[in-house]
């Protein structure tokens, strides 16, 4: 069941991020909606096996998206393997560990993308790379993505109550 919420809330962060927040001018190129998912499947993560999964939520953003295919999959198993690295090292429920971590995803991003454009360019061309763009997102990810996980994370619970609910009513019909 838990699988069935990821998929849905990876859907629901697809249309949000693709159709409902490029319709307001306040928000017009916001950072990536995914960046919640990924960075709560890291933090709850207890096996690799989630590997998996943002792989699969990378190269589902890949196809969608204008960028090279590989870019949103290398970000997202970026981000994956440092915060499953720092969560060894610090108090994974931790405010302040959560905002870093927020910080230096949507820093991740970007940094690949610098990467990308040093590569096709060999030098860094500020007329493609756009730093005021980096600093929005920076502090747009660093107040919505710790709001975001502590979203998913009550959406989650309550997910499990009514599943737990939904399991004891069938139980007591098939007991009748």
């Amino acid at each position: 069941m838990n699988a069935v919420f990821f998929i849905l809330l990876t859907l629901f962060l697809l249309v949000v991020q693709t159709i409902v927040l490029p319709c307001f001018s306040w928000f017009p190129q916001c950072f990536d909606l995914m960046i919640i998912n990924v960075l709560f499947l890291s933090l709850i993560a207890s096996r690799n096996s989630m590997v998996f999964a943002i792989a699969g939520i990378g190269c589902i953003m890949d196809s969608i998206s204008g960028t090279p295919f590989g870019y949103y999959l290398f970000s997202y198993l970026w981000i994956y393997i440092i915060v499953r690295l720092a969560r060894q090292l610090v108090f994974k429920q931790s405010f302040v560990f959560i905002l870093i971590m927020s910080v230096a995803a949507v820093l991740i991003q970007h940094g690949l993308l610098v990467f990308s454009i040093l590569v096709n360019h060999g030098q860094i061309d500020m007329d493609i790379f756009d730093v005021n763009l980096m600093m929005k997102q920076t502090l747009w990810g660093l107040v919505l993505i710790p709001a975001g996980i502590w979203t998913v994370r009550l959406l989650r619970m309550n997910w499990i109550y009514m599943v737990k609910q939904l399991q004891k009513q069938i139980m007591k019909k098939h007991r009748r």
